[in-house]
């Protein structure tokens, strides 16, 4: 029970803060020379933070469910902007799991995040909303977010920075790029979880506590991200990527 509270409050925290969740759940059990969660018990846990940006943008779920014409475009462009970490996941994925036996890699890969996070403040913050963004932008965005899939890599750093290389604002930009990780993120976990059902002793009682806990540390993560993004941009979580990868590369 408290390694799933644990792991829940890991995920929660890291998956909306642009600092990898992905390289937290391999350099933290490195660290501290203990076994982490399994691949299984890290994608049901994205079942919270699931739940926690439908929650949060729960406006804009709802108007795309109105299914009308703005919403219809809106999805395509989700649509769009998935199809990238689609392939590149089926490509590659038996190197990205062997990814996460390599922390000196995601080391590595979560000081790129720390770099590519600082390099923001070069970019001049633009208007362009949600709806302004062309099939073009969604699928820059979209190839941004599958770099995602290296361990250490952060998914909302990369769309966010990438929305703001496409004119967006920042709030703007960690509105699309959240909504756009709702389909990568939602498939992982159901995926995940139907396996699990048709195992013997299926999902135990503490691995949905697990779930419970990153659903509520992801909301507060996200209003805490929102906040940060306004007065300061992306650079503060690139310090923090920078200086935990380096650490980790000394330490392991």
């Amino acid at each position: 029970m408290i390694d799933a509270i644990f792991w829940g409050l890991i995920q929660g925290l890291t998956e909306f803060l642009p600092i990898s969740s992905s390289g937290h759940l391999v350099l933290i059990p490195a660290l501290f020379g203990r076994e982490g969660p399994d691949l299984a018990t890290s994608a049901l846990l994205h079942l919270g933070t699931l739940a926690a940006v439908v929650a949060y943008y729960r406006n804009d779920v709802a108007r795309l469910i109105k299914f009308d014409r703005p919403a219809r475009k809106v999805i395509t462009l989700i649509i769009i902007g998935t199809i990238p970490a689609v392939i590149l996941g089926l490509t590659f994925e038996d190197t990205l799991d062997r990814l996460t036996d390599m922390p000196d890699a995601v080391a590595v890969a979560m000081i790129v995040t720390g770099v590519i996070l600082i390099a923001t403040v070069l970019i001049r913050v633009g208007d362009k909303t949600m709806s302004d963004l062309s099939a073009t932008d969604a699928g820059l965005i979209g190839l941004a977010q599958s770099l995602a899939l290296i361990p250490g890599i952060s998914r909302s750093g990369m769309t966010i920075s990438a929305g703001l290389v496409r004119g967006q604002g920042r709030v703007e930009a960690a509105r699309f790029g959240f909504l756009l990780g709702i389909p990568a993120i939602a498939g992982a976990g159901v995926f995940e979880l139907i396996k699990l059902l048709d195992e013997p002793g299926g999902v135990t009682g503490a691995t949905w506590v697990g779930v419970v806990v990153a659903g509520v540390t992801g909301y507060i993560a996200i209003a805490v991200l929102l906040r940060v993004l306004t007065r300061f941009g992306l650079a503060p979580f690139g310090i923090y990527c920078i200086a935990f990868g380096t650490l980790s590369l000394l330490v392991l």
